[in-house]
């Protein structure tokens, strides 16, 4: 999925793993809670590859929570699903995707 990793952005409040807002020309993720896993993968980079075949390496600087959600700290959001990779628009835009599908498969590994 797309996120706004800005402050006011859709991503709700400051990133978990520096508690900082960061610039979306930036190529950084938010990883659901399970493959965060406690914040262990906290500023390493993923490589991300989308079914066209485009790749991109990002760093993970937050966690999309799996287990909480609609309230202000997560703008109003759902909690994420179990397999999300949330992606600045320099990860889409790297990967030749259109923010307006909202949802893509894509691959991830530790890069």
């Amino acid at each position: 999925t797309n996120n706004d990793f800005s402050e006011g952005g859709d991503g709700g409040g400051a990133s978990e793993c520096d508690g900082q807002f960061h610039d979306n020309s930036q190529p950084i993720v938010a990883l659901s809670t399970g493959w965060y896993d406690g914040g262990s993968r906290c500023g390493k980079n993923v490589l991300i590859t989308a079914s066209n075949g485009n790749s991109v390496s990002a760093k993970v600087v937050d966690e999309c929570d799996s287990r909480n959600g609609c309230d202000e700290e997560h703008a109003g959001q759902p909690p994420c699903k179990n397999n999300i990779v949330d992606g600045s628009d320099a990860v889409w835009s790297a990967l030749g995707l259109n923010k307006d599908v909202g949802v893509v498969d894509v691959t991830w590994s530790m890069a």
